[in-house]
């Protein structure tokens, strides 16, 4: 016979279990009451204009996310939310459901890890509130099962919100994409100065920046968010699909690192350790991210899509990164900086070495994800482009804002292909002396054209590669911030080829089009050479780079990633404008990878 006492005991350790469960799940305190209780307490329904978002998710569970608010004598009241998750539209079989409160601590946000769910299956979801309120119905879906045959997903990266409108975001929602990954720059803390960056159409577009400062205060960033979250595209996106994601610098501030940022003054923004830790917050409230609640700048997480892959989230800017070469003013840019640092000193020691673009702790717990992943591929959700840009100085010398001379630099581009096209038409025998010179790396040495990308942080970057190469994985990685296109072998500084990089244009933000050099795409990775060489130079590293093998540096779009176990599709799918929410899509590239290194183009 069961003792009474012990069932009370027991009855009240499960309920005050499940009570604690509740309360840390939520990450705030839960309604005490029904959503639809005291209902006389409100003068209105509360608003759901930010709509509703999912994201982080794992094979039983995905984070929620809704922002919720009374109008007028309401509106610094909490309001009571209940939340439910359904398998089918009309919540005619809700599996899962709780109580919520949005309230002025997380700016009338809520988020909720929804558990008890079934891998790789297919949930919707609302939150409703007092006077029969309700948000829009969101889908979402879990991590798949172990044995799925192919995956569909979207990444993205820099959406300028006074640029233009969100149509990538709006195209990837009626695409058959499953997930959305965005590798930052979700915001820009710019103001509304016309002379400031992307602002030149926001009055006519109607997309004028609130507030109109930079932004700093908590004020200033949860407005942003809000700004941004008015995009009909984001607000589609994000109900269509769960979304995986970090931050970039403009969450913060221009080309940020640990100890402060190019776009920080401490003599009118007052404290950076206090602007990023603002800035940290109202990420985890506005993104549907599974928050670390010890430590809000610590967001580097890994997801396993069941045995196909393992994507490793990378904080390749605010958690670990050193300041960058170009961020001092030097009148070089930080070349002086950079070569110094890439020369050996008497002991052979790179002064680089020590130089950081993440940290050793993350950087140990990368290596140990990768070797514990036994998924056939290996991706890296990465902010900043990893693979080697080297542009040789015979032409890199023209672009320099120091002395820019775009016709020399025009016949210096025209000089090198030709050097190359020459040696893969004859052979190192066809070559004149200046075509052997232009292509000898210690007659004309490569110099990156960007020190804040990993080219920056050589000596780090070649930490990470030998740790794949000895782990011998299959290495994609995806990056975004450079607001190009791009596809590059990944390298180490001997050559020896270690992986493949996606990198995909910006939401809105302007390539290398907006400094004039948008016709350079077909130079840097050789497709110029096609008339001469025909199908042969597309793809061939015969161009400025000699690791990419694909550029657009004109269009805005995103990629579609299509993955198997024996290969990784991408689709470089762009839109026709951002300066209008009417517009069309078109693929420019197809590039597939074989898991035996094969790459095809199409």
């Amino acid at each position: 016979m069961t003792n009474p006492i012990d069932t009370k005991r027991r009855e009240f350790i499960v309920k005050t279990s499940t009570t604690a469960a509740a309360v840390a799940v939520s990450g705030s305190l839960a309604a005490c009451s029904d959503s639809n209780s005291n209902e006389e307490k409100f003068a209105a329904a509360p608003e759901f204009n930010y709509g509703v978002a999912s994201g982080d998710p794992l094979t039983d569970r995905v984070i929620l996310w809704t922002h919720a608010k009374f109008t007028g004598a309401d509106a610094a009241l909490a309001v009571p939310l209940t939340w439910q998750i359904a398998t089918d539209t009309n919540f005619s079989a809700v599996i899962s459901s709780g109580k919520i409160e949005a309230s002025e601590t997380t700016g009338f946000t809520v988020k909720v890890d929804a558990t008890g769910l079934v891998a790789g299956v297919e949930y919707f979801y609302r939150f409703q509130g007092p006077r029969n309120s309700s948000s829009p119905v969101g889908t979402t879906r879990t991590l798949p099962a172990a044995n799925v045959a192919a995956l569909k997903f979207a990444v993205f990266s820099c959406s300028l919100y006074s640029e233009g409108f969100f149509n990538a975001y709006d195209a990837a929602a009626k695409s058959d994409a499953q997930y959305a990954i965005h590798l930052g720059d979700y915001i820009y803390e710019y103001g509304a100065a016309a002379t400031q960056y992307g602002n030149t159409d926001a009055a006519t577009l109607g997309r004028v920046t609130v507030p109109a400062n930079d932004i700093v205060s908590l004020a200033d960033y949860r407005a942003r968010y809000a700004l941004y979250r008015t995009d009909a595209g984001a607000r589609a996106l994000h109900a269509k699909m769960p979304w995986i994601t970090v931050w970039d610098d403009h969450e913060f501030a221009n080309n940020a690192f640990v100890n402060g940022a190019e776009n920080h003054n401490p003599a009118t923004q007052g404290d950076w350790n206090t602007r990023k830790n603002i800035a940290a917050r109202v990420y985890h409230e506005w993104m549907p991210i599974r928050t670390d609640t010890t430590n809000l700048l610590r967001i580097y997480r890994s997801f396993d899509f069941g045995s196909l892959f393992s994507l490793h989230m990378l904080d390749t800017r605010i958690e670990g990164r050193d300041q960058q070469y170009d961020n001092f003013g030097d009148k070089d840019g930080g070349v002086a900086r950079y070569i110094a640092g890439i020369t050996p000193n008497a002991s052979g020691v790179l002064p680089d070495a020590s130089r950081r673009m993440i940290s050793t702790a993350q950087q140990t717990w990368l290596s140990t994800q990768l070797s514990a992943s036994r998924a056939t591929w290996q991706f890296l959700g990465n902010q900043d482009i990893m693979a080697r840009m080297w542009i040789p100085v015979s032409v890199a010398q023209y672009f320099n804002p120091a002395n820019a001379n775009p016709t020399a630099g025009g016949a210096a581009i025209q000089a090198y292909l030709g050097a190359k096209a020459a040696r893969v038409v004859g052979g190192a025998v066809a070559l004149t002396a200046t075509q052997t010179t232009l292509l000898d790396p210690t007659k004309n040495p490569r110099l990156p054209y960007n020190l804040d990308s990993w080219d920056g942080y050589p000596a780090n970057r070649e930490q990470l590669l030998q740790t794949v190469k000895s782990l011998n994985k299959k290495l994609v990685v995806l990056s975004g911030d450079s607001h190009n296109g791009w596809f590059t072998k990944l390298t180490t500084l001997a050559g020896e080829k270690v992986g493949v990089e996606f990198a995909g244009s910006s939401v809105s933000s302007t390539g290398f089009e907006s400094a004039g050099l948008g016709g350079l795409g077909s130079s840097l990775d050789g497709s110029a050479l096609a008339p001469q060489l025909g199908n042969s130079a597309i793809g061939a590293g015969l161009g400025l780079i000699d690791d990419l093998n694909y550029a657009d540096t004109i269009r805005r779009g995103y990629l579609l990633m299509t993955v198997t176990s024996s290969t990784v599709k991408g689709e470089y799918v762009y839109v026709s404008t951002v300066k209008s929410a009417s517009y069309t899509t078109l693929v420019g590239r197809t590039v597939t990878v074989g898991v035996a290194g094969d790459i095809v183009y199409s």
